[in-house]
């Protein structure tokens, strides 16, 4: 797998960011380093991590001396506010090694807290700094989005929210799509549940490909940005082998009808507040 075989998404800031990239949420601090470095002989050039996940210092030693690999990292909610923001940057910079990152995202937005707004000019001024090439959002509703953009007048290039075909989160894509915000999957296998799905089941036999190649391919054709999780290196190999084959409209439309109105397997973005 050659990196320039990752088709890239154009942002609306005119950053690219590569289609498909690693998630290391619950990858374990002391084996993140190792992660990475597999995953960038695999052919990965995209890394998203995040302060709560406590291992920016393991992604950070990964990359040491790399810049071609597109970084995300993330504010969390303890660090929510203007000032507070302004520090945990700082300090996931620190443990990152860098001097920047391509993409700051806040991880929640904690309405009860009622600080992303006042987080997101943080953001703004990260971007003016050039200290965060690009700024966005993570599991944010369409209204959070709203009023973001009501109040300081910048909207995120990206909302990376809970997406899979059990829970396809098709209102929000159809927002994002009408405000240019791109939408980032997360979750994209649904934790494993889908994997057993006779209907994907069924199309995975048809193309020889396993489930999860399948999933990762419909992320792939709806245009979302997707980053599965991965320690083992097998199965880093795998989830990049999926720029081979296409869905046909009949494979995409039974894929379509999986969608569930309880599918969420991830906190509600309303209540959630860690």
């Amino acid at each position: 797998m050659l990196p320039s075989d990752v088709p890239t998404i154009l942002l609306s800031d005119g950053a690219v960011m590569p289609q498909l990239g690693l998630g290391v949420w619950q990858t374990p601090a002391d084996e993140t380093a190792d992660v990475v470095r597999d995953a960038l002989a695999a052919g990965y050039r995209s890394v998203d991590t995040a302060s709560i996940y406590r291992n920016e210092e393991g992604v950070g030693r990964a990359l040491e001396g790399r810049d071609d690999v597109f970084l995300t990292t993330k504010l969390w909610n303890e660090d929510q506010g203007y000032d507070a923001a302004l520090r945990a940057f700082d300090a996931s910079l620190e443990r990152l090694g860098r001097n920047s990152v391509d993409l700051y995202l806040i991880h929640w937005p904690a309405p009860k807290r009622d600080l992303y707004v006042d987080s997101w000019r943080a953001l703004i001024r990260l971007k003016e700094e050039g200290r965060a090439r690009s700024i966005g959002v993570s599991n944010f509703l369409p209204e959070h989005i709203e009023r973001l953009i009501a109040e300081t007048g910048e909207k995120p290039v990206l909302n990376q929210i809970e997406l899979h075909p059990h829970f396809q989160q098709r209102e929000a894509r159809t927002f994002h799509a009408f405000h240019d915000v791109a939408t980032e999957s997360w979750s994209p296998l649904g934790r494993g549940r889908l994997l057993d799905d006779p209907t994907l089941v069924g199309i995975a036999e048809r193309y020889g490909k396993t489930v999860a190649q399948v999933i990762l391919r419909w992320h792939i054709e709806c245009k979302l940005i997707v980053i599965p999780k991965s320690v083992r290196p097998e199965r880093l190999r795998e989830n990049l082998d999926v720029f081979d084959f296409r869905l046909d409209e009949e494979d995409l439309a039974a894929i379509a009808a999986l969608d569930k109105a309880e599918g969420r397997g991830g906190p509600d973005p309303m209540t959630a507040d860690f």
